[in-house]
């Protein structure tokens, strides 16, 4: 049983980007950023319980972390996931317009 701190843990943010944005427009998808350890079963039903919304598939995706210049050193960003949810047909959840 997932407690329901653990299911706002699981979900961290939606990631925006013009490719999200794109998807969400054409093909009814939504990329979140999700809990490294998470497993595309906790996603689906931490988003279910969340939003009541059906869900058709979950991909996901492990985001390597870049290496970037600050002056002299070498900063690593940290590893991160993200969650493709497609949602079935008839089901609206937008993060960057506010529809739920």
């Amino acid at each position: 049983m997932i407690t329901k701190n653990k299911l706002f843990e699981i979900l961290s943010s939606p990631h925006v980007s013009e490719k999200s944005n794109r998807l969400l427009k054409k093909s009814n998808v939504i990329v979140l950023k999700v809990l490294i350890s998470s497993t595309k079963s906790e996603i689906k039903l931490a988003i279910q319980k969340l939003f009541s919304v059906n869900i058709k598939c979950i991909n996901t995706v492990l985001v390597k972390g870049k290496v970037k210049k600050h002056n002299r050193y070498n900063v690593y960003r940290k590893n991160w996931k993200k969650a493709y949810v497609t949602l079935q047909k008839g089901q609206k959840l937008d993060f960057i317009n506010h529809v739920l």
